[in-house]
């Protein structure tokens, strides 16, 4: 069953200043959760609602809704700033 990926404003807004080759990497990962929203390496989170994956450099938050087939992409940024 495929989900529906949805990205909050924030999401696209950062999207849109990262360069490649993670800009692409980035965006394939986004599509993937839609077939898999739990792929091989992901985390739930501890101190926050959701969970995340790692795309080189860079950090992926996202909430899932199994019940509505949904997933919420929360969070784009740099490891060492997205946690703060």
């Amino acid at each position: 069953m495929a989900y529906q990926v949805s990205l909050r404003p924030g999401v696209i807004k950062t999207l849109k200043h990262i360069n490649e080759p993670y800009y692409s990497s980035i965006k394939e990962a986004i599509y993937k959760l839609s077939e898999n929203p739990r792929p091989y390496g992901y985390k739930k989170l501890k101190n926050r609602n959701g969970y995340r994956i790692r795309v080189a450099e860079y950090r992926i938050i996202y909430d899932i809704v199994d019940s509505m087939l949904w997933v919420e992409v929360i969070a784009l940024g740099n490891r060492k700033e997205i946690y703060g």
